[in-house]
């Protein structure tokens, strides 16, 4: 098979395309036929060493992809060979052939095509937990998406379009902002432009926001936490700026506003069941056209870095895919 493979963490450019054997698939696993691969924000941060896990080189990166299995290992019950289906992990994904552990693969709707599925859950599930279980949005309520044009950005708005809340989209460029308008955002706001706190204040009546979705940091997340609504809820997601925030806490007292932490998924492990729940409400509202996925840009497993390269310096709007 033909893998990306990190044999010395660092940036993008030091990946290499190999041929390595084709795995096997041993017990509770199955062996995936790779038709796409999604590129996400952790890949970048795992091939430098900088992530919570950190699988030893050499290792093949990339965290989800679509396929159809073509074998499974003993033990393994619900999945057969032919199945389309979507896996999920820390790394491995990055490949034309890939060992998965049954329990982090589901099938996807007939009506999804494999290039859409293999960006579909990091982004759309990571966006799903954060606003169902852990801020408890209401319908009704005001949403600030900050990088929101970028994978887990536009996921957020269309969710939080389909919860019923008004979703402000703010983003560092026109081009950005255009694309969050056609997928539901009700406001834009560019921050590179405008004054964050000020256009907030403005928009929101000077009553500030419900809800706050931050996958970037840096400098913007005070300025957001400063314009929260009383009983607000601050939900940090990552940090895309490269720079961790260092908030004054007398903020939550002054708003009796909450900071939330959001680890999908150490959730998807401690929580299958109702991990499972949030997945079948996405696909029933794929089904029904609420959540329309973008998929931006496809290359090679040849151009791995160019797709990653995409993600560091925040040009990608949407997903990137690989295509093996």
């Amino acid at each position: 098979m033909r893998a990306v493979v990190c044999s010395t963490l660092g940036p993008p450019e030091a990946l290499e395309v190999q041929e390595l054997p084709d795995p096997a698939p041993g017990p509770g696993q199955v062996l995936i036929d790779v038709q796409a691969a999604g590129v996400n924000f952790p890949d970048t941060l795992i091939i430098e060493g900088r992530y919570q896990f950190k699988p030893d080189p050499p290792f093949v990166p990339g965290g989800e992809a679509s396929g159809v299995v073509i074998a499974v290992g003993e033990g393994v019950d619900g999945i057969a060979a032919g199945d389309r289906v979507i896996s999920v992990g820390t790394h491995g994904h990055f490949a034309t052939r890939l060992v998965s552990d049954a329990r982090t693969v589901v099938p996807f709707p007939h009506e999804m095509d494999p290039v859409t599925a293999s960006g579909f859950v990091l982004t759309y599930l990571t966006s799903h937990y954060a606003l169902r279980d852990r801020a408890g949005l209401q319908a009704g309520e005001t949403l600030l998406v900050l990088g929101a044009a970028g994978g887990v950005g536009l996921a957020t708005v269309e969710i939080g379009k389909a919860m019923g809340a008004r979703v402000i989209a703010a983003a560092s460029s026109p081009a950005k902002l255009a694309v969050c308008a056609e997928h539901g955002a009700d406001e834009l706001l560019d921050y590179t432009s405008e004054d964050l706190k000020a256009r907030l204040s403005e928009l929101t009546d000077g009553r500030g926001v419900d809800v706050v979705y931050d996958p970037v940091g840096g400098v913007y997340s005070e300025q957001a936490l400063r314009r929260m609504a009383w009983g607000g809820r601050f939900l940090v997601i990552g940090f895309a700026a490269g720079e961790i925030p260092r908030i004054p806490l007398n903020l939550t007292l002054l708003k009796s506003c909450s900071i939330i932490g959001v680890f999908w998924g150490a959730f998807s492990m401690r929580e299958p069941e109702r991990n499972r729940a949030l997945l079948e409400e996405l696909f029933d509202w794929y089904r029904e056209g609420k959540v329309r996925p973008l998929v931006s840009a496809t290359y090679p497993l040849e151009r791995a870095a160019e797709a990653l390269r995409e993600i560091t310096e925040r040009r990608a709007r949407g997903k990137i895919v690989l295509i093996p």
